[in-house]
């Protein structure tokens, strides 16, 4: 899984990955942090700017979006942690 901040672009394989812009910058900012876990309202923040109580299940929502494009093969970027929040696994650029 690739990055391209510069031009905004996240490929897998070397084929693009058609994300929101929510979407990125929740990759990016999970990206820019390997293995450490965000809770979710600290992830809205550093992400989007924002918080708001009762945005976590649209963040939900959102890493569920997530997930479907950017996840392969069985092979899975972002963790939940439960009870926390979310995490991405270390190994992407």
């Amino acid at each position: 899984l690739q990055l391209d901040l510069a031009r905004r672009v996240v490929r897998r394989a070397e084929k693009e990955i058609a994300l929101t812009r929510t979407e990125f910058d929740l990759l990016r900012t999970l990206m820019q942090h390997p293995d450490y876990v965000f809770a979710r309202d600290e992830l809205l923040e550093k992400a989007l700017g924002y918080t708001f109580e009762g945005l976590g299940r649209t963040l939900d929502s959102h890493i569920k979006n997530l997930r479907r494009k950017i996840e392969h093969d069985g092979h899975k970027y972002i963790q939940t942690v439960y009870g926390v929040g979310y995490r991405m696994r270390g190994g992407a650029t």
